[in-house]
């Protein structure tokens, strides 16, 4: 009797042991295949700021929806590369409409709202009512297109400017060094659009109306991201923010109608 409960005993600890080197050698891997996927995911891929679909599209005013997601995804990028802090906000510039249209767009990363839609003029050496050349050289005054940070504020020549610091090397990295910042200016107006058939233009920066350029700065100023667009084919397959941000061969351009 003792003999076989012995027997049945020993039989139960030799399962329980292999029992217990199977799970030590599958888990170990396993767990190895969990920790590394949880560190390839990126905190900010997760962030619900930059994903289109959490963004109602109807509240964003005439902001287009690809344009938009360009946008998000180039900050989801930069962020996560660690080439930008967490952003507050994100200022959109579809310099693929003419000057006489609404083409900024500021829009709170954090309630997902609208905070403002103006008028934006760019730069003389980049067109007449429609911008279609631009330039990261100083003294072309053409407007230049990529993702900048937003830095400080100062009183200048052109009174209370914002400072933008350009993010892409070969199309808008030369921004500081050309003074290329966010400043209010009187030739930004409907006034002024509708009487000369297009905005007046700067030497290269997106100037906005007088009565609004203060609180847009302010609003945007030292965390926020700037977005400013256009269909350049080099610049879609040579942005380092673009397409999972390694640039995006064969991207489609996003022209907006009018």
């Amino acid at each position: 009797m003792l003999k076989s409960q012995l027997k049945t005993l020993s039989g139960f600890l030799c399962v329980a042991a292999i029992t217990g080197v199977v799970v030590s050698f599958e888990g170990g891997p396993l767990q190895a295949r969990e920790e590394k996927r949880s560190r390839a995911v990126s905190p900010a891929a997760t962030n619900s700021a930059f994903r289109a679909a959490d963004w109602d599209g109807s509240k964003l005013g005439s902001l287009d929806q690809r344009v938009f997601k360009l946008a998000l995804n180039a900050a989801n990028c930069a962020v996560g590369a660690g080439k930008a802090g967490q952003p507050t906000t994100l200022t959109v510039i579809d310099y693929s409409r003419p000057s006489t249209q609404k083409r900024l767009w500021v829009v709170d990363l954090r309630t997902h709202s609208l905070l403002f839609e103006e008028l934006v003029a760019h730069g003389q050496g980049s067109g007449d009512n429609l911008a279609t050349r631009f330039s990261n050289e100083a003294e072309t005054h053409r407007s230049s297109i990529g993702l900048f940070a937003t830095k400080g504020t100062y009183v200048g020549k052109n009174g209370y400017s914002l400072r933008l610091d350009g993010l892409e090397a070969g199309f808008n990295s030369n921004a500081m060094d050309r003074a290329i910042v966010m400043h209010g200016a009187a030739y930004v107006s409907e006034a002024f659009a509708h009487a000369q058939g297009r905005l007046g233009r700067s030497w290269g920066c997106p100037a906005l109306r007088e009565g609004v350029a203060r609180e847009v700065i302010d609003s945007v100023k030292e965390t926020g991201l700037v977005f400013a667009y256009y269909p350049d084919p080099k610049w879609l397959s040579g942005s380092q923010f673009l397409g999972g941000c390694q640039g995006n061969p064969g991207a489609t351009p996003v022209v907006a109608a009018g």
